[in-house]
């Protein structure tokens, strides 16, 4: 064998990545005002009573848990009559510190974008643009290594998509959206890493699908039954994976891969369709 061949070493691609964790910076907002006072996704129910106090302390439990794992979370201040503030995702996308705001589709939600904003440009950030277009955040954009997987279909404008390659001057690449249940990118399609993500194919057009397998022929495909729970809305830092508790299977195909999920309980916020992920948004510089 010549010297320069290599070595056959069966069962080496098989071998899960050693995960390394990076520690990141997060925005959250304390739940202080959550209630379902009006129904904009088919999660929500007014005539079902919400716990204000125990979705307080599962946030809680969630902010502490970030924390203990070496990353850093801001809070911005609730503002009442805006229940669903709490989920600092759908506030704005951050990348290389520049600050695209939000414009909410629904008028019950539409103060939340100038609330997200100001409280950047208290914070010192100095590149903002408020959008022309209805996007919802990170609840629409997720950004992956250098791209970012943008979400229609249900709340964000398509043309929103060609506003944020323009700010922030990297590639956005369309899906669009078709089961009403998974109304955001973020609840059916979760990011591991700079090339890595989860999703759950049927809340996709044929289409879309096909961009994803062409994209990430290696992901993780969730389960109907671990999306129903919201198991992809989930957030990794590189090695440890937040999501639902009761995303059992997602966290089995997780372990096979090398990452350390990390079940955590936010039902009482799922009233309102929301989990893991919409609670945090994430400060790239």
């Amino acid at each position: 064998m010549p010297a320069t061949d290599t070595i056959p070493m069966p069962g080496l691609a098989a071998l899960p990545r050693v995960r390394v964790a990076r520690p990141r910076r997060f925005l959250m907002c304390e739940p202080r005002h959550f209630d379902v006072t009006y129904s904009i996704n088919p999660w929500m129910d007014p005539g079902k009573p919400v716990d204000t106090a125990l979705a307080l302390a599962q946030w809680t439990a969630l902010r502490d848990l970030y924390r203990s794992l070496g990353h850093t979370v801001e809070v911005v201040e609730p503002l009442d009559g805006l229940p669903d503030m709490v989920f600092a995702a759908n506030g704005a996308t951050v990348l290389d510190g520049k600050v695209l705001g939000a414009r909410f589709r629904h008028l019950e939600r539409t103060a939340e974008g100038p609330a997200y904003l100001s409280w950047f440009a208290e914070q010192g950030f100095r590149d903002l643009h408020w959008p022309e277009h209805i996007n919802e955040g990170e609840g629409d954009l997720l950004v992956v290594g250098r791209r970012i997987l943008a979400g229609s279909g249900f709340r964000s404008d398509p043309r929103s998509h060609r506003e944020a390659q323009e700010f922030f001057g990297v590639p956005v690449i369309g899906l669009t959206l078709v089961n009403p249940k998974f109304y955001h990118l973020d609840t059916a399609l979760a990011v591991l890493s700079d090339d890595e993500i989860m999703y759950y194919p049927a809340a996709f057009s044929e289409g879309s699908q096909a961009v994803l397998r062409e994209m990430f022929p290696d992901a993780i495909i969730a389960e109907d039954e671990d999306a129903e729970v919201f198991g992809l809305n989930a957030l990794s830092d590189g090695r440890h994976v937040l999501l639902p508790e009761a995303a059992v299977g997602l966290q089995r195909k997780l372990r096979a891969r090398g990452f350390e999920p990390i079940g955590v309980d936010l039902t009482e916020l799922l009233y309102a369709g929301g989990s893991v992920k919409c609670c945090t948004l994430e400060l790239r510089s």
